[in-house]
């Protein structure tokens, strides 16, 4: 098996083999589930090692036929088993096994119905990294919406006393932009052809690998011209395919000299906002984002961990993967708009953090404001602002999985989140203050620390593009000092002082050696790859150099 589908599978058969596991092995389960993500970690790091960073093409691929159903005059159907990894999904693989090992450590606080939580915890372990691979939409789109499933009941049965509500509105909202996401794949899948499978089923060719690019010429120009035989195109979810416009059926509705309107709009402008919809609910972006305070605050500390570290990254993802590049034209155009929504996150869940007591929700509504920061820099559309989105999503993975388990060290003490409970816990708990400080700290992008690279990066991008007027990347930037606000006004009240909580000293210790294992790492992390972005910057700048070439 190759390791791409071996990243995939694995958690998946593992997750199978718990789920029908004898009851006398369940103590086991916590072990067999950080065996399986430490290897994943080790795939992943293995995959970023070989990953060749002066290639901007797709690494590593995978290509098999899945489905192939002839259609009549439709044509033929044809969806393939398709993965593949570039300098966009690379720090993302790369992220997901981090975290998801860091998170199946956090999971050994987990004491209840243990045998259906690893399952769930391996099973979204297999669904986020396909989510990342799959290079043909209609994989990935089965990825996206299975990871539904275990999120979910994670959040439903292991959460807080409001977890069905959360747990609901969390499934709700991502359902809805997924709908969104599958109109216009269906869209994209009955306008586009694939090149190389039409001029085998065309006889041009015997097989996909005698495929030249005189051939694909050929194939283009016959569909240009109306002449390729309706029963012999070759349909595809190939997201390889669908930026090139050569590859799109004359007179269909997202051909990009389309005539098609509802509204005022194209067909094309209609499915980019959809697309924005789609992907702007899992970022998530305001206005859409009310699931997010609801099911950090309920959801256990692991779940969170996985939720801030990595499921928000898969909308900021699916901009850049999917609707940028296939509707370019539509993204320059609607740039503004873009960076506006951005802007509104930033300043908006700020605030938000500002006024909050809970910790958790504080974080929560940071969360927020930090993803707007991958919004101005897409909506840039500059090296600077695509290259530090990507830095961000990976930047804010590390540190949001780090102040999550900040929480739940605190949490799992106390069970008391609120912030004016406690006073001077620096006297008491030296390493935690010491932990959260980095956490804060490099959250509100002090120099030296991987926070301040992904902001610093996405904000350049807003100043210096000439499609968005300045101040708006001025206020982006005025979030900078919003951010310093919430962490700082937090990291007084809560450990300078005289000691005080609502709960007697006893109760309070500091970290823990599971905890150290955690953390430390984390830490580390968020200084290693500040002090050398180009870790990440080496790997993205190919793949995002061929992308802007599209605007």
């Amino acid at each position: 098996m190759s390791i791409l589908s071996l990243l995939i599978f694995l958690p998946i058969v593992a997750s199978l083999v718990l789920a029908f596991t004898p009851e006398r092995f369940v103590p086991y389960f916590k072990w067999v589930t950080l065996i399986v993500t430490g290897v994943e970690l080790g795939l992943c790091t293995f995959v970023y090692l070989q990953f060749d960073k002066q290639v901007a093409d797709y690494q590593f691929l995978e290509q098999y036929d899945w489905i192939t159903l002839p259609l009549g005059n439709l044509g033929v159907g044809s969806i393939d088993y398709l993965l593949g990894v570039d300098g966009i999904s690379m720090p993302m693989v790369l992220l997901t096994g981090i975290v998801m090992f860091i998170g199946a450590i956090s999971s050994f606080e987990i004491g209840t119905k243990e045998r259906g939580y690893y399952s769930l915890y391996l099973l979204l372990t297999g669904s986020i990294i396909g989510c990342f691979i799959a290079l043909d939409m209609f994989l990935f789109y089965l990825f996206f919406e299975f990871m539904l499933l275990p999120m979910y009941f994670l959040i439903g049965l292991w959460g807080g006393p409001r977890r069905e509500y959360a747990s609901i509105k969390f499934f709700i909202y991502t359902l809805v932009g997924s709908i969104f996401i599958l109109i216009v794949m269906i869209g994209l899948y009955l306008s586009v052809i694939d090149p190389v499978e039409t001029a085998v089923q065309m006889g041009l060719i015997n097989s996909a690998s005698d495929v030249t690019p005189q051939i694909i010429t050929q194939i283009q120009s016959l569909l240009a011209e109306g002449e390729l035989p309706a029963q012999q195109i070759v349909h595809t979810f190939d997201l390889r395919f669908m930026p090139d416009q050569g590859n799109y059926v004359s007179g269909s509705w997202l051909n990009v000299f389309s005539e098609n309107h509802i509204g005022g709009l194209s067909f094309r402008a209609l499915s980019f906002i959809f697309l924005m919809i789609g992907f702007g609910i899992k970022l998530p972006a305001v206005p859409v984002h009310t699931w997010l305070p609801d099911a950090h605050v309920e959801a256990p500390t692991p779940v969170s961990v996985v939720l801030a570290g990595i499921l928000l990254k898969i909308g900021g993802y699916g901009f850049l993967r999917i609707a940028y590049p296939i509707f370019p034209e539509i993204a320059h155009e609607y740039a503004v708009w873009i960076v506006g929504f951005g802007v509104l996150s930033i300043i908006y869940g700020a605030f938000n953090a500002l006024a909050m007591n809970d910790l958790k929700k504080m974080i929560a509504y940071s969360s927020v404001s930090h993803m707007g920061f991958i919004l101005v820099g897409i909506g840039s559309l500059t090296s600077e602002g695509f290259n530090g989105a990507v830095y961000q999503m990976f930047s804010h993975g590390i540190l949001s999985a780090m102040l999550f388990l900040l929480v739940g060290v605190l949490y799992s003490r106390t069970h008391d989140r609120r912030i004016d409970s406690y006073q001077g816990l620096a006297s008491k708990l030296p390493l935690f203050t010491a932990m959260t400080a980095i956490a804060f700290f490099a959250s509100l992008g002090l120099p030296a620390f991987s926070g301040f690279i992904g902001e610093i990066f996405t904000l350049m991008g807003g100043f210096n593009s000439t499609l968005i007027p300045r101040w708006l990347a001025a206020l982006a930037a005025f979030g900078l000092v919003l951010g310093a606000a919430y962490f700082l006004w937090t990291l007084q009240r809560m450990f300078f002082g005289n000691f005080w909580v609502r709960y007697t000293e006893e109760s309070l210790s500091d970290l823990s050696f599971r905890e150290k294992i955690m953390l430390y790492p984390l830490a580390l992390m968020a200084l290693i790859f500040g002090i050398f972005p180009n870790l990440i910057f080496d790997v993205t700048h190919q793949s995002l150099s061929e992308l802007l070439k599209l605007f």
